[in-house]
């Protein structure tokens, strides 16, 4: 019997899980392997397969979603990248958007290019806006710089002419003369990276994709060959930033399309949970070891984003809020993710006051109750001592933990300097962990005209059910649901989706004058482009096609779908209203007939129609020995003795907190002034009282 499994490489813990052939979910958690990530993949693996008696020989299928490009961007640890350019356009990277991401901050220095400017490269070419030549590609200048990038000893390429999306032909040949001289390069071209207008976001996304190309390709090439050495045959699957999974092969021609393929994973687990429970709508938060992420299900769909922003203190869209990070226009699911996890530093800023993160312990040293190193205070090492968490092993003994060692970073870095007992300043820290994770959540809901008390909070990650409470009582969100195996979700995420990918191309007119037969003729190369990536041999994939679309003399655009199989003059009819009612939505206004609409880019989402999910997912019951321990609730509670119980332990009937509900993948917190049941899928519902 074959079988497949999904893991989930984190800054903290590597995450397994595997779906029996009775719907039954098994997970493994073990410490994440810096250095050689696919190490602790096998670890976990071996654990696994050990406890279920299974065989790496039998193993299918590996679909795996990771933070490695991500961390590439954030660590300033990717490729040492040229950008080959349009003569005169050498500074678009620089000069990027005239927004920044705080109003009032004059001195504000936006982040360092990419591609540092003396590794920006000109060539005498030149296209006009319709792809007509005005300037011939002068090949001796690509030839020339060729040398000077041999010169440089520069990892990656990204090449990037003005106008490239509307023809191809200069930057093709530019290409070809690039990997023929420098074959030992990473070489990414723009119109296979983001066809589309806008010349700074284009230039920026294959930019990244050059920069984190070798890092992606080496760490592939790793963890294949450390499973090869396990003997385990199993082919490679990736999620995508966009939510679908798509072949190893593909993710090495375009490694930025999975910046943010791990927090997707937990946001499709997420979107499972609500079609199988009957839940219209939900925020999804994610607190893992090293960030919080928040993102939106809204009417049983992903929401992606127009526009996103990576490496930043909040990596978000970026309509509102942006201007801190680097522009990444691909399919994204709009995830807004701040440096906040269970392994977030504490310290005391020039203010005096307590500063949480962005720079993580992760797995090595970890926070300080680890034992491995670390001394300086955590978000965990707070949770300590609140009593949150156990005080003695996490993820099932595989991470022992010292609760002295805890109290005494506390202590020494928060407490005393500021004159606080010990419990009042790890509140502290854990109140200032919530008001920084609540960013994550309106970068999805108030910035983008949503009310986050209409809707419920699905609490995830290793760190989720601990905060989930407090998240939601800062936005007035009445309930928050802990789902099955919550602590590896993502994980879980990775087995129910789909196989899909999303491609667009450059499409410009006013809504009234675009051509339906041209309009059809785009999306018909787009799905036959679609159809050989995909592969599915024996079935066509389900199509979702989509318009780009904004009022003639704006900066940035929406997304809207065309709910049709074809482009038609019923669609177009269809289109503006819509349009209008999501910029009504949007940003609180919309603009009359007189104000003319027009077309951008089309997009087409293919994906495989068959389901690879169970109908319901399960969770083999685990024994866990009732108990109780004092945990801190603030000044308006104090200390109190709290249960400590397993999920299986919870009735069906709502039960006043507090409660401590302890797993193998996590522990979730139910305060005071809350109450708890589970339901019959195994969820567990948290209602805050108000």
């Amino acid at each position: 019997m074959t079988w497949r499994v999904g893991s989930d490489i984190g800054g903290t813990f590597t995450d397994i899980a595997y779906i029996d052939a009775d719907g039954l979910l098994h997970t493994s958690k073990v410490p994440s392997t810096p250095g050689r990530y696919g190490r602790g993949v096998i670890d976990g693996l071996e654990r696994l397969v050990r406890q279920q008696e299974l065989s790496f020989g039998s193993m299918d299928e590996m679909v795996h979603g990771c933070t490695i490009a991500t961390n590439a961007i954030l660590e300033g640890k990717g490729a040492k990248t040229a950008l080959v350019t349009t003569e005169g356009f050498r500074d678009v990277l620089e000069l990027r958007r005239i927004r920044v991401p705080r109003l009032y901050e004059p001195l504000y220095v936006k982040p360092a290019p990419l591609s540092p400017r003396n590794l920006r490269f000109e060539v005498r070419e030149r296209l006009d806006g319709n792809g007509n030549v005005v300037t011939p590609l002068q090949e001796e200048d690509v030839y020339a710089v060729a040398e000077r990038i041999r010169a440089e000893n520069v990892e990656a390429v990204s090449v990037c002419f003005l106008h490239s999306y509307a023809n191809a032909e200069h930057e093709r040949r530019a290409g070809e003369i690039l990997r023929d001289q420098l074959p030992e390069l990473y070489v990414s071209l723009s119109i296979d990276i983001l066809p589309e207008i806008r010349e700074y976001e284009r230039v920026s996304t294959t930019v990244i994709n050059a920069y984190v190309g070798p890092t992606v390709s080496q760490y592939v090439k790793d963890m294949t060959d450390d499973l090869r050495a396990a003997d385990c045959p199993a082919k490679i699957t990736m999620m995508q930033s966009s939510g679908g999974t798509v072949g190893a092969a593909s993710v090495l021609e375009k490694p930025a399309q999975i910046v943010e393929c791990g927090p997707a994973a937990g946001v499709v687990g997420a979107a499972y949970l609500c079609d199988t429970l009957g839940i219209d709508s939900a925020i999804t938060f994610d607190m893992g070891g090293t960030t919080a992420k928040g993102s939106l299900i809204e009417n049983g769909e992903l929401i992606y984003a127009d526009s996103y922003e990576v490496g930043a203190s909040v990596s978000a869209a970026g309509t509102i809020a942006g201007g801190a990070g680097y522009a990444l226009k691909l399919p994204v699911i709009d995830i807004s993710e701040v440096g906040a996890g269970g392994g977030s530093i504490v310290r005391i800023d020039r203010a005096g006051s307590i500063k949480v993160g962005p720079d993580s312990a992760g797995a090595v040293p970890g926070p300080a109750c680890y034992g491995a190193g670390g001394v300086e205070p955590t978000i965990t090492d707070a949770n300590v001592v609140l009593g949150y968490v156990s005080q003695t092993a996490l993820a099932g003994g595989t991470v022992p933990i010292d609760a002295k060692l805890s109290h005494d970073a506390v202590g020494n870095t928060v407490a005393e300097p500021m004159g606080l007992p010990l419990p009042e300043a790890a509140y502290g820290i854990h109140l200032v962990a919530n008001a920084t994770m609540v960013r994550a959540i309106k970068g999805v809901t108030t910035y983008r005209g949503r009310d986050p008390r209409d809707f419920s909070i699905f609490a995830f990650g290793g760190n989720g059910g601990v905060h989930g409470a407090g998240i939601a009582r800062s936005l007035e969100i009445r309930r928050v649901i802990v789902p099955p195996a919550a602590g590896v979700f993502s994980a879980v995420g990775l087995l129910v989706a789909k196989q899909s990918v999303t491609l667009s191309a450059a499409f410009s007119g006013a809504l009234g004058d675009v051509s339906v037969e041209g309009a059809n003729a785009c999306f018909d190369r787009l799905r036959g482009d679609a159809e050989r990536l995909l592969e599915l041999s024996d079935r066509a994939p389900a199509y979702r096609l989509e318009a780009e679309m904004r009022y003639v003399g704006q900066a940035f655009e929406l997304t809207i779908p065309l709910e049709a199989d074809d482009f038609s003059d019923t669609v177009k009819a269809r289109l503006r209203p819509r349009f209008d009612a999501e910029h009504e939505r949007r940003f609180g206004h919309s603009f009359d007939e007189m104000n003319e609409v027009e077309f951008v880019a089309l997009t087409v989402r293919a994906s495989d129609p068959k389901s690879r999910a169970p109908q319901k997912l399960a969770v083999p019951a685990a024994a866990q020995e009732r108990f109780e321990r004092d945990a801190y609730f603030g000044l308006e509670f104090g200390v109190m003795s709290a249960p400590v119980i397993g999920r299986g332990d919870l009735s069906n009937d709502p039960s006043k907190g507090p409660w401590i509900i302890e797993e193998f993948e996590g522990t979730t917190v139910v305060p005071p002034d809350a109450r708890v049941h589970r339901d019959a899928a195994d969820n567990i519902v948290i209602d805050l009282e108000y």
